[in-house]
């Protein structure tokens, strides 16, 4: 992980979590190297909301539940940025891990003004009912990103369903 990115180059921001498929993580990377763009990985817990933002668009968070009513600076998981660089290895594209609270698409799209990202990528849902109803109630990461903020959103397809069928949450 690269403490620097962001500080003279564009930035191509990625929407990453625990199980994300490597998919959306190698495209993100793909798209940064070929437009000589630093990577700049975001992790949003939503357990937590977000009670002040640093100008690195780093956050100061809170948990949700009234019984632990802990403030703290946003650690990014230790795990999920090893198998960040993990996948990324051998690609020569360093990046920065951020983390952020609350609504995903809200907490994507006021961090990419901050780093003022060109694209911001981020991966279809998985199939499944947890999903579906998550959707349901939440609405689609991409869905809010692509109609809250100015920047393109680049949506890496995880399942996609090529043989005309129905689509999973059909």
């Amino acid at each position: 992980m690269d403490d620097s990115a962001g500080a003279t180059r564009d930035v191509i921001l990625v929407g990453v979590q625990p199980g994300l498929p490597d998919a959306v993580l190698r495209e993100a990377a793909r798209l940064a190297r070929d437009l000589r763009c630093d990577l700049v990985c975001a992790h949003v817990d939503l357990e937590r909301y977000t009670v002040g933002e640093h100008l690195d668009g780093s956050v100061l968070s809170r948990s949700i539940d009234p019984d632990l009513p802990d403030e703290r600076e946003g650690a990014f998981d230790p795990a999920l940025a090893a198998h960040i660089d993990e996948v990324l290895a051998g690609s020569d594209i360093g990046w920065t891990g951020r983390e952020l609270a609350g609504d995903p698409g809200l907490a994507l799209g006021r961090l990419a003004e901050s780093v003022n990202a060109r694209y911001i990528v981020v991966g279809t849902r998985r199939a499944g009912v947890r999903e579906t109803l998550r959707e349901f109630f939440q609405g689609s990461v991409a869905g809010h990103l692509a109609h809250r903020q100015h920047r393109p959103v680049l949506v890496v397809p995880l399942n996609p369903v090529t043989d005309g069928g129905p689509l999973p949450w059909e």
